[in-house]
Protein backbone atom coordinates (compact mmCIF):
# COMPACT_ATOMS: atom_id res chain seq x y z
CA UNK A 1 0.00 0.00 0.00
CA UNK A 2 1.09 3.53 -0.18
CA UNK A 3 2.77 5.77 1.90
CA UNK A 4 -0.23 7.96 2.67
CA UNK A 5 -2.36 4.96 4.00
CA UNK A 6 -4.32 5.55 7.15
CA UNK A 7 -3.92 1.92 9.17
CA UNK A 8 -7.52 1.33 11.24
CA UNK A 9 -7.71 -1.38 13.59
CA UNK A 10 -10.61 -3.38 14.12
CA UNK A 11 -10.82 -5.06 17.65
CA UNK A 12 -12.94 -7.54 19.19
CA UNK A 13 -15.80 -5.43 20.42
CA UNK A 14 -16.20 -4.29 16.60
CA UNK A 15 -14.87 -0.91 17.63
CA UNK A 16 -12.30 0.79 14.77
CA UNK A 17 -9.21 2.55 15.73
CA UNK A 18 -7.60 5.34 14.00
CA UNK A 19 -3.80 5.10 13.95
CA UNK A 20 -3.16 8.27 12.28
CA UNK A 21 -5.36 10.01 14.87
CA UNK A 22 -5.35 8.09 17.63
CA UNK A 23 -9.17 8.32 17.66
CA UNK A 24 -12.55 5.83 17.52
CA UNK A 25 -13.79 5.80 14.28
CA UNK A 26 -16.92 5.25 12.23
CA UNK A 27 -17.58 3.64 9.27
CA UNK A 28 -19.05 6.57 8.23
CA UNK A 29 -15.83 8.74 8.73
CA UNK A 30 -13.76 5.43 7.30
CA UNK A 31 -16.34 6.63 3.88
CA UNK A 32 -14.97 9.96 4.49
CA UNK A 33 -11.07 9.03 4.32
CA UNK A 34 -11.83 7.30 1.26
CA UNK A 35 -13.49 9.88 -0.37
CA UNK A 36 -10.60 12.55 -0.05
CA UNK A 37 -8.93 10.12 -1.74
CA UNK A 38 -6.59 8.62 1.19
CA UNK A 39 -6.09 4.83 1.24
CA UNK A 40 -7.22 2.76 4.34
CA UNK A 41 -6.14 -0.29 5.33
CA UNK A 42 -8.33 -1.94 8.47
CA UNK A 43 -6.70 -4.64 10.62
CA UNK A 44 -7.44 -7.15 12.67
CA UNK A 45 -5.90 -6.92 16.17
CA UNK A 46 -5.29 -10.24 17.19
CA UNK A 47 -4.92 -11.87 14.32
CA UNK A 48 -3.57 -9.49 11.59
CA UNK A 49 -5.65 -10.62 9.08
CA UNK A 50 -6.51 -7.50 6.49
CA UNK A 51 -10.12 -6.69 6.96
CA UNK A 52 -10.10 -4.17 4.18
CA UNK A 53 -12.43 -5.64 1.70
CA UNK A 54 -15.31 -7.03 4.56
CA UNK A 55 -15.05 -3.28 6.23
CA UNK A 56 -15.71 -1.31 2.52
CA UNK A 57 -18.45 -4.18 1.93
CA UNK A 58 -20.01 -2.68 5.06
CA UNK A 59 -19.29 0.16 4.18
CA UNK A 60 -21.46 0.25 0.96
CA UNK A 61 -24.20 -1.94 3.05
CA UNK A 62 -24.36 1.01 5.25
CA UNK A 63 -24.83 3.62 2.65
CA UNK A 64 -27.35 0.94 0.42
CA UNK A 65 -29.20 0.85 3.24
CA UNK A 66 -29.23 4.77 3.85
CA UNK A 67 -30.74 5.48 0.32
CA UNK A 68 -32.87 3.26 -2.73
CA UNK A 69 -30.23 3.52 -4.89
CA UNK A 70 -27.39 0.72 -4.80
CA UNK A 71 -26.13 -1.78 -6.62
CA UNK A 72 -29.42 -3.85 -8.98
CA UNK A 73 -30.65 -6.49 -7.57
CA UNK A 74 -30.01 -9.10 -9.99
CA UNK A 75 -26.56 -7.79 -10.09
CA UNK A 76 -26.71 -8.88 -5.95
CA UNK A 77 -28.34 -12.38 -6.93
CA UNK A 78 -25.85 -13.05 -9.49
CA UNK A 79 -22.95 -12.38 -6.86
CA UNK A 80 -24.51 -14.71 -4.76
CA UNK A 81 -25.02 -17.28 -7.17
CA UNK A 82 -21.68 -16.96 -8.72
CA UNK A 83 -20.19 -19.67 -6.01
CA UNK A 84 -17.24 -21.12 -8.05
CA UNK A 85 -14.41 -19.27 -9.06
CA UNK A 86 -14.31 -18.67 -12.70
CA UNK A 87 -18.11 -17.27 -12.32
CA UNK A 88 -16.55 -14.97 -9.13
CA UNK A 89 -13.54 -13.87 -11.05
CA UNK A 90 -15.93 -12.55 -14.50
CA UNK A 91 -18.49 -10.85 -11.41
CA UNK A 92 -15.39 -8.92 -10.51
CA UNK A 93 -13.70 -8.14 -13.65
CA UNK A 94 -17.21 -6.83 -15.26
CA UNK A 95 -18.09 -4.33 -12.15
CA UNK A 96 -13.80 -3.40 -12.23
CA UNK A 97 -14.52 -2.43 -15.80
CA UNK A 98 -18.09 -1.16 -15.69
CA UNK A 99 -16.50 1.17 -12.94
CA UNK A 100 -13.46 2.29 -14.68
CA UNK A 101 -16.02 3.33 -17.93
CA UNK A 102 -17.80 5.16 -15.77
CA UNK A 103 -14.53 6.99 -14.00
CA UNK A 104 -13.49 7.87 -17.76
CA UNK A 105 -16.85 9.48 -18.76
CA UNK A 106 -16.67 11.23 -15.35
CA UNK A 107 -13.84 12.58 -15.93
CA UNK A 108 -14.82 13.55 -19.64
CA UNK A 109 -17.62 15.19 -18.39
CA UNK A 110 -15.95 17.05 -16.24
CA UNK A 111 -13.21 18.20 -18.46
CA UNK A 112 -16.40 19.27 -20.79
CA UNK A 113 -17.27 21.15 -18.31
CA UNK A 114 -14.22 23.05 -17.50
CA UNK A 115 -13.50 23.91 -20.94
CA UNK A 116 -17.40 25.45 -21.49
CA UNK A 117 -16.57 27.57 -18.25
CA UNK A 118 -13.37 29.00 -19.82
CA UNK A 119 -15.18 29.64 -23.51
CA UNK A 120 -18.30 31.16 -21.45
CA UNK A 121 -15.55 33.76 -19.43
CA UNK A 122 -13.09 34.55 -22.79
CA UNK A 123 -16.05 37.36 -23.38
CA UNK A 124 -15.56 38.67 -20.16
CA UNK A 125 -12.17 38.96 -20.07
CA UNK A 126 -12.42 40.20 -23.51
CA UNK A 127 -14.76 43.21 -22.26
CA UNK A 128 -12.55 43.72 -19.01
CA UNK A 129 -9.68 43.92 -21.64
CA UNK A 130 -11.41 46.48 -23.51
CA UNK A 131 -12.19 48.60 -20.88
CA UNK A 132 -9.04 48.59 -19.30
CA UNK A 133 -7.14 49.59 -22.30
CA UNK A 134 -3.70 49.46 -23.52
CA UNK A 135 -1.95 50.16 -20.15
CA UNK A 136 -2.70 46.64 -18.93
CA UNK A 137 -1.06 44.86 -21.86
CA UNK A 138 2.17 46.59 -20.75
CA UNK A 139 4.17 45.34 -17.93
CA UNK A 140 4.03 47.54 -14.35
CA UNK A 141 7.68 48.88 -14.04
CA UNK A 142 10.10 47.57 -11.61
CA UNK A 143 12.09 49.67 -9.32
CA UNK A 144 15.67 48.61 -11.34
CA UNK A 145 14.11 49.64 -14.69
CA UNK A 146 13.00 53.26 -12.97
CA UNK A 147 15.73 53.45 -11.68
CA UNK A 148 17.97 52.95 -14.70
CA UNK A 149 15.48 55.48 -16.66
CA UNK A 150 16.39 58.30 -14.17
CA UNK A 151 20.46 58.17 -14.59
CA UNK A 152 19.39 58.10 -18.05
CA UNK A 153 17.84 61.33 -17.83
CA UNK A 154 20.51 62.56 -15.72
CA UNK A 155 22.91 61.96 -18.10
CA UNK A 156 20.84 63.65 -20.66
CA UNK A 157 20.82 66.53 -18.66
CA UNK A 158 24.18 66.64 -17.53
CA UNK A 159 25.15 66.65 -21.30
CA UNK A 160 22.40 69.70 -22.25
CA UNK A 161 24.42 71.50 -19.15
CA UNK A 162 27.77 70.96 -20.03
CA UNK A 163 26.85 72.15 -23.80
CA UNK A 164 25.17 75.49 -22.40
CA UNK A 165 27.90 76.27 -20.25
CA UNK A 166 30.62 75.43 -23.07
CA UNK A 167 28.53 77.57 -25.25
CA UNK A 168 28.19 80.66 -22.33
CA UNK A 169 31.72 80.27 -21.88
CA UNK A 170 32.50 80.44 -25.54
CA UNK A 171 30.15 83.70 -25.67
CA UNK A 172 32.04 85.54 -22.79
CA UNK A 173 35.70 84.51 -23.93
CA UNK A 174 37.31 87.50 -25.53
CA UNK A 175 37.76 87.69 -29.25
CA UNK A 176 40.80 88.25 -30.58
Amino acid sequence: MAGNTVIIKKYENRRLYNTSTSHYITLAEIADIIRQGTEVQVVDVKTGDDLTRVTLTQIIVEDARDSPTGLPLELLRQLIVASDQARHDFVMWYLKSAFDTYQTVREGLQNQLREAQSAAMAPIEMMKNLFIGSKAAEPAPTPESEIKELKQRISELEAKLEKALGANAAKKAPQT
